[in-house]
């Protein structure tokens, strides 16, 4: 198993996640401007998901149906050492909060969708 980095990362790209990351697994991607884990690296310790302001890592048995797409978006393919993240560097300009994040899936979806199990809340 490893970790999922799903929408609520996307044009937010908080990167607190990264802080305690023992492995240094985590991508900055453009299309769309978020992060990602690459799951040839991922030791799977748990250390980044409550770390998420916006609850955007789920292990990937936990991913829900919704986001299911963005399982194969955490390729390692798309990671390289030029955009390997291994420091906080800040959120993006414009970032949601988590209470914005759960409104949007609100909207989409019909409901907010569940929190990783051991995100902070």
């Amino acid at each position: 198993m490893t970790y999922i980095v799903t929408e609520r990362c996307a044009s937010n790209r908080y990167t607190d996640c990264v802080a305690d990351c023992p492995v240094d697994c985590f991508y900055e991607i453009q299309d769309p401007h978020m992060l990602i884990i690459n799951p040839d690296e991922c030791i799977d310790c748990d250390a980044c998901v409550p770390l998420c302001p916006v609850n955007a890592i789920y292990p990937e048995a936990e991913v829900p149906e919704e986001y299911e797409e963005w399982t194969p978006k955490n390729d390692a393919a798309a990671c390289t050492d030029d955009n390997r993240i291994t420091e906080t560097v800040g959120s993006l300009d414009g970032a949601h909060s988590i209470e914005e994040v759960k409104q949007k899936e609100e909207e989409k979806f019909g409901n907010p969708l569940a929190d990783p199990s051991s995100a902070a809340n």
